[in-house]
């Protein structure tokens, strides 16, 4: 990428616009539009809101990053990839005067530094005691990419925490591509050692956001579909709590992996032993 970069929104926007799914116009616009509408709210924000309000605490970001308090200790600097918004579970970090969290995101908003794209990241080679990416490999278009620029940024034995979907449906339209398996999402990630991978919400939750759909489309209304979430997601999680974790890794939600960066690359017979699940492992005949 070369500057100099446009000023979106007074941020830069540290964007390759011709090979990104980030378009400057549509940038431009939405930044405007948000600035134009301020405070107001329409009955489908006002519902997504009664959604989070019901949605039960991240709890596993929340330990995580109590543990990355622990392990960074202070004047760390941690990179949030799609910080437009705070992640649930990850308000310590930011309220940690000790570290340095540094956002960004492919819209502009208080919560970040610049506008970026994930592909191609800017900031040097090992500038990062940390890098928290959650809910957002899904919509980018090449995972891959984006973890080896995670690799990049992180400093030797530094520490990366993910949590993406498996199995869920469309969120942000046009913007979500792609689904883990909690093997898969370990296989991408395997320049890292592990430190723990698993799952964040299981079948329950599942369960709800497939009916949260099937609502949504019988009704023809995003508004019922929130109403019904806001009702069924805090079920779906008591659910959870019975389910084995070996059979919630195989219908998971989500899932999740915490590591330390590494030079090691894991190899494909090691991530066929990383299986968790509930499903027979075959047995090796080489």
């Amino acid at each position: 990428m070369h500057g100099p970069f446009p000023i979106v929104a007074g941020l830069p926007a540290f964007v390759d616009f011709a090979t990104s799914v980030v378009d400057l116009q549509s940038l431009q616009a939405a930044a405007a539009s948000a600035a134009a509408s301020g405070k107001r709210s329409s009955l489908r924000d006002r519902a997504v809101a009664l959604v989070r309000m019901t949605r039960p605490r991240n709890r596993t970001a929340e330990r995580i990053a109590a543990d990355l308090q622990r392990h960074l200790g202070g004047d760390r600097r941690v990179l949030v990839i799609g910080g437009g918004t705070v992640g649930s579970g990850l308000d310590r970090l930011y309220a940690d005067p000790a570290i340095d969290v540094v956002a960004f995101d492919v819209y502009p908003s208080a919560n970040v530094s610049f506008v970026a794209d994930a592909h191609r990241i800017p900031l040097a080679d090992a500038s990062m005691d940390a890098v928290i990416v959650q809910a957002v490999l899904e919509h980018v278009l090449e995972p891959a990419e984006v973890v080896a620029e995670i690799h990049r940024v992180l400093r030797p034995d530094g520490l990366v925490y993910a949590d993406t979907p498996f199995m869920q449906q469309v969120h942000e339209g046009p913007y979500d591509f792609t689904r883990f398996t909690e093997s898969g999402h370990r296989w991408l990630f395997r320049r890292f050692e592990t430190i723990e991978s698993g799952v964040v919400a299981g079948p329950g939750v599942q369960l709800a956001w497939s009916v949260t759909y099937a609502v949504r489309g019988a009704t023809r209304s995003r508004i019922a579909g929130a109403l019904c979430g806001a009702v069924l997601e805090p079920v779906g999680h008591a659910l959870d709590r019975i389910v084995p974790r070996e059979y919630a890794v195989d219908g998971a939600s989500s899932v999740y992996f915490y590591g330390k960066r590494s030079e090691r690359t894991l190899s494909p017979r090691e991530i066929v032993d990383h299986y968790a699940g509930a499903q027979h492992r075959p047995k090796r005949t080489f």
